[in-house]
């Protein structure tokens, strides 16, 4: 049975890696706008009764869903015989209640949106927090991968004496699976409030760690603030500058820039194509394709 992966702009580099670790073949598109900014479709392969893998980026979701969808309906018009999606960073998950009386809840209707176009889909690491899992929105298989395991790949090869740190309570769970799996060390920062506006930050055990290289870990990187404010608390402490690593490294406009300045080395993984990219998400990801059978 044919099978294509087809890559839609900006992952040409991780589609480029991923196609020869699942045997797929590439698939041969023409996506452009015409200038009234309508999308033109084109597949340049024969799908009929192919399995075909859509791998895009949905980073900025509003520009890009469209033009999936469309490829979609087009590769079901032509005959495939199945057609699932591998995206990396997934989008609308954050608002998954209704905060304020009218609200609408994103995060459920696009899961019903694409849900009612293909038939299978592959991320890593989504920001889930009330929906505890994927298949509470998606009625298709929906399969979600870690990259715990491609980080701390990462830091055993190009770290030396790396410390896991959490920047909070809430972290230590991850900060605990990346450490246990890169067999380093890690930490949570503790908070004691004494007032209103009296909080001291401080690193449990923190004179063990003179010779180690601080490692923030998170799954999103958007504003950098969180990462920041831990580096000065650890800077603080007498720890060098650390190193931080997201997942996802969405940066909102100049939050790189400011991280960089800060004197902070910043890592991703190219689940989301920009500066900084050194962690390769296809192995992942192809592991994920065989658990789905795809």
């Amino acid at each position: 049975m044919k099978r294509l992966l087809c890559v839609l702009a900006d992952q040409q580099a991780l589609g480029a890696t991923l196609a020869p670790l699942t045997g797929m073949g590439l698939g041969a598109l023409r996506l452009r706008q015409f200038p009234d900014g309508e999308t033109y479709v084109r597949v340049l392969d024969d799908v009929r009764g192919a399995d075909v893998a859509i791998l895009c980026q949905l980073h900025h979701p509003d520009e890009k869903t469209l033009p999936l969808l469309l490829l979609v309906a087009t590769l079901r018009d032509l005959g495939a015989r199945r057609v699932g999606i591998i995206a990396p960073y997934l989008a609308y998950m954050r608002q998954d209640k209704r905060f304020e009386e009218g609200e609408g809840i994103s995060a459920r209707y696009f899961a019903r949106l694409l849900s009612s176009q293909v038939d299978w889909l592959l991320t890593v690491d989504p920001h889930l927090h009330r929906i505890h899992a994927l298949r509470e929105v998606y009625s298709i298989p929906a399969l979600a991968m870690t990259a715990v395991q491609p980080i701390a790949a990462w830091l055993r090869e190009h770290v030396q004496k790396p410390v896991v740190i959490g920047p909070d309570g809430e972290s230590e769970q991850w900060a605990a699976r990346v450490a246990e799996a890169a067999g380093c060390p890690y930490e949570v920062l503790t908070k004691e409030r004494f007032g209103d506006r009296d909080v001291q930050v401080s690193l449990p055990h923190v004179e063990a760690y003179r010779e180690h290289t601080p490692v923030l870990v998170d799954d999103i990187i958007s504003t950098g603030r969180t990462m920041q404010q831990a580096a000065q608390h650890l800077q603080a402490a007498g720890l060098c500058a650390p190193l931080c690593i997201g997942v996802h490294g969405i940066f909102a406009p100049g939050a790189r820039e400011e991280m960089l300045a800060a004197g902070l080395r910043v890592v991703t993984c190219n689940s989301i194509p920009g500066p900084g990219e050194q962690i390769d998400l296809a192995p992942l990801l192809a592991e994920g394709l065989r658990a789905l059978g795809v």
